[in-house]
């Protein structure tokens, strides 16, 4: 990753805050409340050992806020309050006047030698013309509104009090809202709760407080869900349309409705003095068969003000549901005097309005999904770049580029919901303390650790390290690493239960973000031996790429962790180029790993000097954008461990002599239109990699002359060799993706030449099939054949039956006949069955056929997007390339030949001793 130094921007506040304070004695008759943090902005600034947090500040708008989780604080520490109304002044203020309410009169008295002139007061006012105000949290006035105002406008506030007394007298009342000091602190993300805190003596720590405990859920949301889903069952999530998950990360967070496995795709979130409601595609706001629920969550976004209900204007049919329903809506862009706000996820227009309009009491309703987002936007972060998660992400919830497929899913019952529920907040913490003090996992949490660490990966991809909860998070995963250590899997040792899953998906995330990555790699890595290294190596950059991006080679290694700078020309910078570090760069979703799911790192060249570093290490390469041609430049690493590195036509024999030993653990050749990546221990003994360019060379053009394209590839292909692979024993891909244990097949010219190559073959036809001549799911593992039997035919010299048993002509007469006994089902018309059909139109017409037809589909254009209109146009070109009619012969097979298709084709002499004909 590129090194940007990580900054929580709250540590300088912090410690303006915490000036001369070396212990908090807390010890006495006050009985504070436990406070509750959510946002960007709030930090706690003492924490108890239960990882309460006791008092803590915030900013809002231009101002700041500190809270006190009892009134008595204000005057048991005059140091720290002097020192809160020095930082709430604001730097560089010169207003030293303090406002102070009567109730706080005492305080005063602590004042009188300090720069600050105390006026007391009967409450706010906007004309007080004080730059601090100070009251407790049962006296904040008739209209909150204006200290929140003031505070807005760039006023500091200092609060004190405590709520559990309050929520007792009040048992049926909601204190997030209510509560008169959660008015003006819940604004800036900071809530009076009705939980005892429990006071202790405290020292005070010389950075942000932190603890796994304080990781927590802030509500029991049961009355919320009471009146969300009253009077729901289920979710109609049917029709076609696919939903994104909800990822729900804030501790005024939670999910309302789940799948079955517990993804969410509909949640809730209290946000300051407002709330928000998000559904993950934006089709569902306007569904009949959800309006039910959409009149609950209104009424509950409305919070009784029975006020407007803007709607945007592209969502006509939503609006026209919720009038019918009697509210008062109005088609409306954003603007500050609604009640509730409507609108869609795909909008970067006022996102901190939208978001100061809920902190300060606002409804927002939010509709979309970001998988279409994550597909379309390869290589950025949808949890930070995607339109939706700017405005979700500081209220706890973000939209991710899974998806949620159709389906009706039940809505949960209220008093179960929490206790059963999957919430990351809540299953990280149990997982905190079952690492840290061994408690014990239910089996239900055991089993969703793997969907942690899934959810844990993309919630560390908001990099927020301004925001305390973010840096909780952090802090907990990193202690959870240290003291558990991350799985060191290999294909001897794999990685099967849901906790070593979670260990490995979060170990490179934490590495990246935590504020020592250094100090945290021993945890993480426990094999890391020094490799010799090269100083300054040069590299020269060459490119002309077509419509893909291309990974340029470097012939250099990093070890695990290990750091290097790379100068970049200025041509390059900014354009769309990246630095990869790793080749491996499949993503792993099996249930036994072999290796991390993912294990390289791209990062985008954004300066002339990048300092970069994986911690899994990797080949380095550059990766050129689609079309882009630089000639003539060059990148320089700083220091890196050399590869085994061959280039057709550069790299001598001599040099190859002393390359094949250089210490990388990957390897890479480069011929004229194929690179292979492989384990460095194969290629040791490699003497003649110039005979082994000559065959690649030589199999590559079979290719190109099979596909009727250029022997030079407009890119070369590229086989990459992996302890473990996404799918299949080989797939197809830039690049193509194989199993580590055929290495030694791919750079054997013996093996090739005695034993052949089907299988790399078959993934390069792979890499050759176009859809306008695909009939899939049918011909997907069928036509790439095609280029299988050429190369080892043409190249290789050998018949297919030597390549393939499939191919034995036994094997090919039995295939065909069961299928015809089968009544020539359509279905059963698939990989080697379908090659039959194309392997007696080549035994009769030859080779020159085939590219005949692979040459007329060069020239067409607009084809047909069906498989039975793409079907007859293939048989219709075939027959014009060979000029017979074919018509009978893939009927014969029991191809959907049409009448039109027949006439086409009736002027051509019949092809009537087809091969089919015996089985008429």
């Amino acid at each position: 990753m590129a090194n940007q130094p990580i900054i929580n921007h709250h540590e300088e506040a912090y410690s303006s805050l915490m000036r001369g304070l070396k212990e908090l004695d807390l010890r006495g008759p006050c009985v504070p409340s436990d406070l509750v943090l959510i946002g960007e902005h709030a930090f706690p600034l003492a924490m108890n050992s239960r990882g309460q947090v006791l008092m803590a500040a915030s900013l809002y708008g231009r101002g700041r806020i500190v809270v006190l989780g009892h009134e008595g604080y204000l005057t048991a520490f005059p140091a720290l309050v002097e020192n809160a109304l020095t930082w709430l002044r604001g730097d560089g203020s010169d207003n030293v006047s303090v406002g102070l309410h009567h109730n706080v009169k005492s305080v005063a008295d602590n004042l009188r030698k300090s720069s600050f002139q105390a006026e007391v007061v009967g409450a706010y006012k906007a004309d007080l013309g004080v730059g601090v105000y100070v009251t407790d949290a049962y006296s904040v006035g008739a209209d909150p509104k204006e200290l929140v105002a003031f505070m807005k406008a760039g006023g500091g506030v200092l609060i004190a009090g405590q709520a559990w007394h309050w929520a007792s007298s009040h048992p049926k009342e909601n204190t997030l809202l209510l509560y008169d000091g959660n008015k003006v602190s819940g604004v800036a993300g900071i809530y009076f709760s009705e939980h005892h805190g429990e006071a202790e003596y405290l020292f005070v720590s010389p950075h942000i407080p932190s603890s796994w405990m304080s990781v927590v859920i802030g509500k029991d949301f049961e009355d919320d869900l009471e009146f969300l889903l009253g009077g729901i069952s289920e979710f109609d999530l049917q029709g076609g349309l696919l939903a994104s998950e909800v990822l729900i990360h804030g501790p005024l967070a939670f999910p309302i409705g789940t799948t079955e496995d517990g993804r969410a795709f509909l949640a809730g979130a209290y946000y300051g003095q407002g709330r928000v409601v998000v559904i993950t595609h934006e089709g569902l706001l306007r569904r009949e068969t959800l309006a039910p629920f959409w009149n609950n969550a209104i009424l509950w976004l409305d919070e009784g003000r029975n006020g407007v209900v803007g709607v945007m204007p592209n969502l006509h049919d939503a609006f026209n549901l919720y009038h019918k329903s009697g509210f008062n809506c109005e088609k409306t862009h954003f603007k500050e005097d609604l009640s509730v706000f409507v609108c869609t996820a795909y909008s970067n227009d006022h996102v901190q309005e939208i978001q100061n309009f809920v902190a300060e009491g606002g409804g927002l309703l939010i509709g979309g999904h970001a998988w279409y987002w994550a597909q379309t936007h390869h290589g950025q972060n949808p949890m930070t770049e995607f339109s939706g998660n700017k405005i979700l992400n500081k209220m706890g919830l973000s939209l991710l580029g899974k998806t949620i497929g159709e389906g009706s899913y039940k809505a949960p019952v209220p008093s179960q919901a929490i206790k059963d529920s999957y919430h990351f907040r809540h299953l990280l913490h149990r997982f905190a303390g079952h690492v840290s003090e061994g408690q014990e996992l239910t089996a239900h949490e055991e089993e969703c650790l793997k969907k942690l660490g899934g959810d844990c990966a993309n919630y560390l991809h908001m990099k927020a390290h301004g925001c305390s909860s973010y840096t909780q998070v952090v802090s907990t995963l990193t202690d959870i690493l240290k003291k558990s250590g991350m799985p060191q899997v290999s294909d001897t040792c794999p990685a099967k239960s849901p906790r070593d899953h979670l260990l490995l998906n979060v170990g490179a995330e934490v590495y990246k973000v935590c504020p020592d990555p250094d100090e945290l790699l021993p945890y993480l890595i426990k094999n890391n031996p020094l490799m010799p290294v090269v100083y300054n190596h040069r590299v020269k950059i060459d490119v002309n790429t077509a419509e893909r991006e291309e990974w340029v080679s470097t012939g250099l290694y990093l070890s695990h962790g290990m750091k290097t700078y790379m100068a970049i020309p200025a041509e390059i910078v900014n354009k769309g180029w990246q630095i990869q570090i790793g080749c491996q760069t499949d993503q792993l979703h099996a249930e036994e790993l072999k290796r991390a799911p993912c294990v390289h790192e791209r990062i985008p060249v954004t300066s002339e000097m990048m300092q970069v570093w994986n911690l899994w290490g990797g080949l380095i390469y550059l990766v050129a954008p689609p079309k882009t041609q630089v000639k003539g430049l060059e990148a320089t690493v700083q220091m890196a461990v050399p590869a085994p590195y061959y280039k057709s036509g550069v790299t001598t024999a001599a040099e190859w002599s002393l390359l094949r030993t250089a210490p990388s653990p990957w390897a890479e050749l480069e011929f004229d239109n194929i690179i292979l990546t492989v384990p460095s221990d194969v290629v040791r003994d490699l003497d003649r990699p110039d005979e082994l360019a000559a065959l690649w060379n030589d199999m590559m053009k079979g290719i190109a002359d099979l596909a009727v394209i250029p022997h030079k590839f407009p890119r070369k292909e590229r086989f990459v060799t992996d302890v473990q692979i996404s799918h299949g024993w080989m797939h197809a891909g830039y690049p193509i993706m194989t199993h580590r244990c055929t290495a030694a097949e791919l750079v054997s010219v013996d093996h090739a030449r005695t034993k052949g190559l089907w299988g790399p073959i078959h993934e390069l036809g792979h890499n050759q099939q176009r859809a306008s001549w695909e009939f899939p799911p049918n011909t997907t593992e069928c036509t790439c054949n095609l280029w299988s039997m050429y190369v080892h035919e043409q190249v290789l010299g050998m018949n297919g039956a030597q390549a393939e048993c499939a191919m034995e002509p036994t094997n090919r007469r039995s295939r065909t006949e069961e299928y015809v006994k089968g009544g020539k089902q359509f279905n059963k018309w698939d990989t080697f069955v379908a090659l039959e059909t194309y392997m007696q139109l080549q035994e009769k017409f030859g080779w020159d056929a085939f590219k005949k037809v692979f040459a007329a589909y060069h020239k067409m254009s607009n084809f047909p997007s069906d498989n039975q209109g793409k079907m007859n146009l293939y048989a219709e070109t075939f027959s014009q390339a060979v000029g017979k009619n074919l018509a009978g012969f893939f009927k014969a097979w029991g191809w959907p030949i049409q009448t039109a298709t027949e006439e086409k084709l009736s002027k051509l002499p019949v092809w009537s001793d087809h091969p089919m004909v015996q089985y008429s």
